[in-house]
């Protein structure tokens, strides 16, 4: 079949996103591809799928037809799609559940590659029937390609941009082109830094030539490999752009406008780059709880937070979720991006009184479809009523910084099950519609007065209810009733008890 116009657009933006593939070898000789009937642009995505297919065959990921063609403008069906992925992402020593596969001959040129496949759950064989000859769609192409990168499904069909969207089946042209740039996203210890620039006071943007394994990704790793010049540190592990292919979203301590850095990835020189002055534009500050204000900050403003533009998170959000360029512009508007609030601190100051560090409250910045990063006084802290408060930050610019505080009323804990030896549930009398479970305690004691001490579980909240695990070595001892009661005054319980059976 033709390939049309809006699909030609779609490949050439994803071959401009790279052409160099991981080595391999394979003994089948390149065949030039047939004539392909196009017009002027379709002529220069032709080179471009040229170009695809023959790297590919030339690593021994994709071979041609007996006839000498390619067939890159056939449709490509499961059983080569399977045998495509298998020899392109190094499946030969993964493994998984064993299947039967009832319509796939065991003598098969493609039965080994259609059985990884399903094994693995990249590909799907319902009642055991996996449809060798069946045509792919564009749906089905996106699927298996984030199943066997592990990557968000929103970054795959970005990648196939405008083809995606069309219900058509996929030829193997356009396959080999998807497959040439996802081959490019297969994660690397190797990784190096391709660039680095401040993207605002306290985050950076990162690219390496292929994404970090998740091992170099995790804090603590990255903190020692991404060192940084004049004292400046990373404050959280680095996220994944979507849409990217291996561009980072890097959060730092407060950089110093002007000043010149120099990066180390692993120990080996990867670039400079001036600090920036440049601070979120946040909205307003407003009192939440008697202890606990929060920042907001608005889309509609030019301001995302990273929970929407994240690979990691994109799943999460649904249709919340979006790609960001590399000038971080979609639908031809420009964001600032607020990175993680790891780590972060306000100054709040009451009218006639001395500053206040406030720190952040983890994991909630961008809950329940708000931007609204929470800080809390310090312990045993409280706002006063009726005195007016003005928050003011390093890394951000806030329009309306000052409310006056009010009496809030304690949250009302309903009732609390234990789940296993060392969690509890707990439910408050309403859903209180946001993290304020975040940093909070419980106690459970004993009738013979032992007192154990449970932490709310971070993102463990669904509507009023949140999962309690209990500190240090303590265990709930079976047949024992607990009453529960909150640490401090953010909540109260009148007679809630639960049970370990």
């Amino acid at each position: 079949m033709k390939l049309t116009a809006k699909k030609f657009a779609a490949l050439l933006t994803i071959a401009a996103l790279g052409t160099t593939a991981l080595p391999t070898s394979y003994h089948q000789a390149y065949a030039a591809p047939s004539t392909v009937n196009v017009s002027a642009t379709g002529l220069q995505l032709a080179s471009q799928i040229e170009a695809a297919i023959k790297e590919l065959n030339d690593l021994g990921i994709m071979n041609g037809y007996a006839d000498g063609s390619m067939g890159e403008q056939r449709e490509i069906n499961r059983a080569e799609l399977a045998t495509l992925l298998y020899k392109g992402f190094g499946l030969e020593n993964k493994s998984g559940e064993g299947v039967q596969l009832s319509d796939v001959n065991a003598n098969a040129w493609y039965a080994p590659y259609a059985s990884k496949l399903v094994e693995l759950g990249i590909m799907k064989a319902d009642n055991g029937q996996f449809n060798p000859q069946a045509t792919i769609t564009d749906a089905e192409l996106a699927e298996a390609v984030s199943s066997v990168l592990q990557r968000d499904i929103k970054s795959v069909q970005h990648w196939m941009n405008a083809f995606y969207v069309e219900s058509s089946p996929v030829t193997r042209g356009e396959t080999a082109v998807l497959l040439q740039t996802a081959r490019l996203a297969i994660p690397s210890e190797e990784a190096q830094v391709t660039s680095v620039r401040s993207l605002n006071a306290i985050t950076l943007i990162v690219t390496f030539d292929r994404p970090l394994t998740a091992a170099d990704e995790v804090f603590a790793k990255a903190q020692t490999d991404l060192a940084i010049s004049g004292g400046l540190k990373l404050t959280n592990m680095p996220r994944l752009k979507t849409g990217s292919i291996a561009t980072y979203i890097v959060p730092t301590s407060v950089q110093n406008e002007g000043e010149f850095y120099r990066l180390t990835y692993k120990g080996k020189a990867a670039g400079t780059f001036t600090g920036s002055g440049t601070k979120l534009n946040m909205t307003t500050a407003t009192q939440i709880t008697n202890d606990t204000f929060e920042l907001e900050a608005l889309q509609a403003n030019g301001v995302v937070d990273y929970g929407y533009v994240i690979s990691a998170y994109s799943g999460g959000r649904g249709a919340n979720a979006f790609v960001l360029d590399d000038s971080e512009e979609a639908a031809g508007k420009t964001y600032q991006i607020i990175s993680s609030m790891q780590a972060r601190e306000v100054v709040i100051t009451p009218e006639g009184g001395e500053p206040i560090v406030a720190k952040y409250v983890p994991f909630t910045q961008s809950t329940d479809g708000k931007q609204k990063p929470k800080f809390r006084m310090p312990e045993g802290q409280v706002l006063q009523p009726g005195v007016k408060y003005t928050v003011t930050s390093d890394w951000a610019n806030i329009a309306n910084p000052s409310f006056v505080a009010s009496t809030f009323e304690p949250l009302q804990i309903e009732s609390a099950q234990a789940l296993s030896e060392t969690s509890v549930e707990v439910t408050l009398a309403q859903d209180p519609g946001d993290e304020l479970f975040s940093g909070r305690s419980v106690t459970l004691t004993s009738p013979e007065g032992d007192v154990l001490t449970a932490t709310y579980k971070y993102s463990s909240r669904k509507g009023a209810t949140g999962v309690f695990d209990l500190s240090g070595d303590g265990k709930l001892v079976t047949g024992t009733t607990y009453t529960v009661a909150p640490v401090g005054e953010w909540a109260v319980a009148v007679s809630v008890t639960t049970t370990f059976e």
